[in-house]
C-alpha cells in the first residue's frame, strides 16, 4: 500500500522540472496518483477496509486542487501531465 523511497526518487526524476524537485504540482500528483492506484488494487481484496477508503478520498480530492492549481498556473503543463499519467477529463 505505501511507495518506496526508490520509486518515490523515479517519480521525481521522472516528473520534476529539475535536479532534485520533489515540491512541485506535477511531482506531487504523481506521487498521489501511484498511492490511488496501489489502493485501488488493495481494495479489491479488502472492500471493507472503510478507514482506508477515507485516506483514499482525501488522496483523491488533494490530487484534484492541485490539478485545478496546475490549470489555473499553466494549462499546457496541466495537459501535458493529464496526458503521461493516464488521467481523464
Amino acid at each position: 500500500m505505501t511507495i518506496t523511497v526508490e520509486r518515490k526518487a523515479e517519480l521525481s526524476k521522472e516528473y520534476g522540472r529539475m535536479e532534485g524537485d520533489t515540491g512541485s504540482p506535477e511531482v506531487q500528483i504523481a506521487i498521489l496518483t501511484e498511492r490511488i492506484v496501489n489502493l485501488t488494487d488493495h481494495f479489491k481484496g479488502h472492500h471493507k477496509d472503510n478507514h482506508s477508503r477515507r485516506g483514499l478520498l482525501m488522496m483523491v480530492n488533494k490530487r484534484r486542487s492541485l490539478l485545478d492549481y496546475l490549470k489555473g498556473k499553466d494549462e499546457a503543463r496541466y495537459k501535458e501531465l493529464i496526458e503521461k499519467l493516464g488521467l481523464r477529463k
